[in-house]
């Protein structure tokens, strides 16, 4: 998405944690932009979901800011929970 926060540039962070932690999020992000999208496509859109996923698209968006700034501790627990929410998603 040109213009939002899952494109900005990690190129001066190192680890492998990080780049884990990035991909996981702009992926779920991805899943939610997609859903939300289909959705308000549909013939009955279902507010609710719209709702639900834009607010988890802008959580994860934040959480994609806070690694500019995270410690490793910090960056190795929102991959976790990103990689889960991915796996869980289908993402």
């Amino acid at each position: 998405m040109p213009g939002t926060s899952d494109e900005r540039d990690f190129s001066g962070l190192e680890g492998g944690e990080l780049s884990s932690a990035v991909d996981h999020i702009r992926a779920v992000v991805t899943w939610y932009s997609t859903q939300i999208v289909a959705e308000r496509r549909a013939p009955l859109p279902d507010e609710e979901k719209i709702a639900r996923w834009t607010e988890e698209r802008k959580s994860a968006h934040a959480d994609l800011q806070r690694l500019e700034t995270a410690d490793a501790g910090e960056t190795a627990r929102l991959a976790g929970i990103y990689a889960t929410r991915r796996r869980e998603l289908g993402a």
